[in-house]
């Protein structure tokens, strides 16, 4: 477990990210009832912009970075509103010192009745994360493989909510475990929203990837890929992407909005592209 997400918050990466989250989850707000979001790979919740690690990489600086310094046009500002919300949040000042993780973001966006549940392996991170949310009724930190999640813990009591599920890819296999801990998840409750993401980096892996997710027999599946540069000769990291089970039917709209500005400030090369492609529904692409 050496991966470390401190070289990379706030990059292009968690922009994208932590936009869709916050759309899904200002979705499930829209009714009183109560919903659960579970953060399977919780990470510490919290990075701080001017650490050695952040410096190290300044990742970023071209992907927050170049958000918060920019008015966007009025309709794709509303919709980063609660994303960029929960940042400043997290910001004494104008300044731009600290990043918050998925459990900050999706904290600072719910309600009195609304519960997060938020999973880490990692023991240092894990601790971390406990104190950072130590007191708050509405929160749960457990220490715990994230793919373990994917089985006792669904359905959740709410019965309503969403599951994200972000694997650092620091080992092999990570697309099959995606896909296998997907439909496991998804036969134990087939209602959910599921949030997966991924790196754009081995085209092949990832082609073959979404071939399984559209032989998965899973009924609504969103794919949004989201490139800053064009595929190279040799593997490197040239986008990511997220895909979305049982998606709000306002999510593709948004995204059609969202997208096209955010790639206008983040992509680092011509010929990059983002996409919206249904692997599985009734919008599936041949």
């Amino acid at each position: 477990m050496n991966y470390r997400h401190a070289y990379h918050a706030g990059n292009f990466a968690d922009v994208v990210k932590h936009a869709v989250l916050a759309r899904i989850v200002e979705y499930l707000k829209r009714k009183e009832k109560p919903f659960r979001v579970i953060d399977t790979h919780a990470g510490i919740g919290f990075y701080d912009l001017a650490s050695e690690e952040a410096g190290k990489t300044g990742e970023w600086r071209d992907g927050i970075g170049k958000v918060t310094g920019t008015k966007l046009r009025a309709e794709a500002q509303a919709l980063l509103a609660p994303y960029l919300d929960a940042v400043r949040a997290v910001n004494d000042a104008e300044d731009l010192v600290h990043y918050p993780g998925s459990p900050m973001i999706v904290r600072h966006l719910l309600r009195r009745q609304d519960r997060l549940t938020a999973i880490e392996l990692h023991p240092r991170d894990a601790a971390s994360l406990k104190a950072r949310f130590e007191g708050d009724i509405q929160t749960r930190v457990i220490e715990l493989d994230g793919w373990l999640a994917l089985g006792g813990h669904l359905p959740p009591k709410e019965k309503r909510g969403l599951v994200l599920v972000d694997p650092p890819f620091e080992e092999g296999g990570e697309f099959q475990r995606l896909v296998d801990g997907l439909v496991r998840a998804h036969r134990r409750w087939p209602g959910g929203i599921y949030a997966l993401w991924y790196p754009i980096k081995d085209r092949r892996a990832v082609a073959a990837f979404h071939a399984a997710l559209s032989e998965a027999g899973i009924p609504r599946v969103l794919d949004i890929a989201f490139d800053i540069r064009p595929a190279a000769s040799v593997p490197r990291l040239d986008g990511s992407g997220m895909v979305v089970v049982n998606p709000p039917f306002t999510l593709e709209a948004e995204l059609k909005v969202l997208l096209p500005e955010l790639h206008r400030l983040l992509a680092l090369e011509p010929g990059s592209k983002w996409s919206l492609r249904w692997l599985a529904g009734e919008k599936a692409d041949a």
